[in-house]
């Protein structure tokens, strides 16, 4: 991507640039990390600036205009492109899907722009990358960033969408000590456990080894309810046991895959799995711990058969790959339902 003349002009008039924040990527996630961090920036200092950029531009301009009626005097300004929001602002934060939406933002928007501002503007530059991506594609960013002068940590969440909008994430960084001491003011605005796991990298592999488990529980916790509801259990009371006992985990007890089994809580399931952690993500979360582990020579046959049957769900019923990751209870549901039909004689097998 070319930097556009009206680009390279606002380069070359550029006065040092303002102490705003530039939030790019707003989805699930980041709407609500982008809506936390506004919203407390705005209460302690009213003459803070923000800036939002979106690849569907009618995200960014709908996050705008919500933000506005809630906040009457936020400055908030929408950039067009990751370029302008760079220009804009010395906090830039990114949330994106994956790596290669990740290389195309800072490859052709993020870091030719900062190649070309002033020395003492780099030097002020913080880059904050929160997506869930390859290791290796996450260094070489940071690398790069890194050579202008700029600062960059990673730093992907766990959390979900209700831990976004809650303001109760956990962070895990990567980075230098230098750079998380100055992300950590920021990132506290939107979470509630910043936790540095070392150099660039080492919070992108806290997150992949922590989503590994989470893929795999989920899968499990789905079959134990569906077990258990075949023996005639009470999803509640079967809830209640597994999750006082030695069975308990986030995927039981908090994203519980079956409506009515938590009933003072509100889990996806309860409105059709939509809102939460998308099951493409998963699966996408689960192929980074294949790869990693493949050239860490580690064995993760567990992780393995869990992405298999992640794969499987979304090829069979793609209209679950939006949903909840723990519509993967459906799944199960749904081919319990076909083996009972075969075993009754009702459809071929």
């Amino acid at each position: 991507m070319k930097t556009s003349l009206r680009l390279l002009n606002a380069i070359g008039r550029a006065s040092p640039r303002s102490q705003s924040t530039s939030f790019i990527g707003l989805g699930r996630m980041g709407h609500e990390m982008a809506y936390n961090l506004f919203s407390k920036q705005f209460a302690q200092a009213n003459e803070s600036e923000f800036v939002v950029c979106d690849a569907i531009p009618e995200c960014a301009q709908s996050f705008r205009s919500n933000f506005m009626k809630q906040y009457p005097g936020a400055k908030i300004n929408v950039a067009n492109t990751p370029e302008e929001a760079t220009l804009a602002s010395q906090t830039i934060i990114t949330m994106l899907p994956s790596s290669p939406q990740v290389l195309s933002v800072y490859n052709n928007g993020i870091i030719p722009i900062l190649r070309k501002l002033p020395t003492d503007q780099t030097h002020n530059t913080l880059c904050v990358d929160c997506t869930t991506l390859d290791v290796d594609v996450a260094r070489s960013v940071t690398k790069d960033v890194t050579e202008t002068g700029s600062q960059m940590v990673d730093a992907p969440v766990s959390g979900g969408v209700t831990g976004a909008k809650a303001a109760t994430l956990a962070f895990l960084v990567g980075g230098t000590i230098a750079a998380f001491k100055q992300a950590q003011p920021t990132l506290a605005l939107m979470g509630q456990r910043i936790i540095h796991c070392g150099p660039s990298g080492a919070g992108l592999g806290a997150k992949i080894c922590n989503n590994l488990v989470l893929g795999v529980q989920q899968i499990v916790v789905g079959e134990a309810m569906l077990l258990g509801i075949k023996l005639g259990l009470d999803p509640a009371v079967l809830s209640s046991v597994i999750s006082s006992s030695t069975g308990n985990c986030w995927s039981i007890s908090v994203n519980n895959p079956v409506p009515r089994a938590l009933p003072e809580k509100s889990p996806p399931c309860e409105r059709d799995y939509e809102g939460g952690f998308a099951s493409a993500l998963m699966l996408k979360d689960m192929g980074l711990a294949s790869n990693v582990a493949a050239m860490a020579g580690c064995p993760i046959p567990l992780g393995q058969a869990a992405e298999a049957l992640y794969a499987q769900m979304i090829e069979e019923q793609p209209e679950l790959a939006r949903k909840d990751f723990s519509s993967v209870y459906k799944f199960l549901q749904k081919t319990a339902e076909e083996r009972k039909a075969v075993k009754l004689g009702v459809v071929s097998p």
